[in-house]
């Protein structure tokens, strides 16, 4: 399983995603699951991969292969994020006419999910969903992030913390909270993570960070939002009927 988040500032990307896979509970591995593609001050793009990783991995290193060739249709080429979606939308319909049928004929499910963020020279940062069919969404203003993968362990805080203006610090905090909440509520999620910054308009890479069990600043937030949340646990009130209830115990 994977857990992917993606977020969408006025003042740039943050990008977070685990890198355990497993094919039963004697088979885990350890793969990347974001992928960088950059023309220093032209521009950033960040791809994120869920779904099966043979799919995932092809599709990929056929992204790569073309900007290897010098093709004019690649991520380094295209005038926009649109395109750029496009394109990575085009090499999973190609994988897909390629392979479903030999998936299909054992019993597998073509089945790859990617989100592509980052900025091109021209426009304001972009944030979009790929789908196995290669059709796409595009992040707005009322939904600025998107998560790929086992997503509904981390979703809560982003929902209640993350908006458009929060800043990049903000964003990785969050991030780093909802990835500790997701590895806590399923095994299939773990460490090391990568984490992306992209800021705008730099066209670059801002941070890169890979995080393991030893970091101290990972662990430090784990231990003070689980402190953070027993605290506030324990201080909201008792419910109106439970007195009720304690009372009529007590007379009996």
């Amino acid at each position: 399983m994977t857990y992917c988040v993606a977020m969408l500032l006025d003042s740039g990307l943050v990008f977070l995603s685990d890198s355990r896979t497993n094919a039963g509970v004697d088979q885990i591995s350890t793969f990347r699951k974001t992928h960088v593609f950059q023309k220093p001050g032209d521009r950033v793009l960040v791809l994120q991969s869920a779904g099966n990783l043979a799919i995932t991995q092809t599709a990929i290193n056929m992204l790569r292969d073309v900007i290897e060739a010098d093709s004019s249709q690649h991520l380094l080429a295209c005038p926009n994020l649109f395109e750029a979606a496009r394109c990575v939308g085009e090499t999973l319909r190609e994988l897909h006419r390629r392979d479903a049928a030999a998936f299909k004929d054992f019993g597998l499910e073509f089945n790859a999910t990617l989100t592509l963020g980052g900025q091109i020279r021209g426009e304001a940062p972009r944030l979009f969903t790929i789908y196995s069919a290669g059709n796409f969404i595009e992040a707005t203003a009322d939904t600025s992030y998107f998560q790929i993968g086992e997503s509904k362990y981390g979703k809560p805080i982003v929902d209640r913390v993350l908006r458009r203006t929060s800043s990049l610090n903000e964003a990785v905090k969050c991030a780093l909270v909802s990835m500790d909440s997701t590895i806590r509520s399923n095994l299939s999620v773990g460490l090391p993570l990568d984490l992306v910054i992209v800021k705008r308009d730099q066209y670059r890479i801002e941070r890169h960070v890979s995080i393991d069990a030893d970091d101290a600043y990972f662990q430090s937030i784990r231990m003070r939002w689980s402190e953070a949340l027993r605290e506030a646990f324990s201080r909201l009130p008792e419910p109106a009927w439970l007195s009720i209830v304690d009372r009529s115990k007590a007379a009996e």
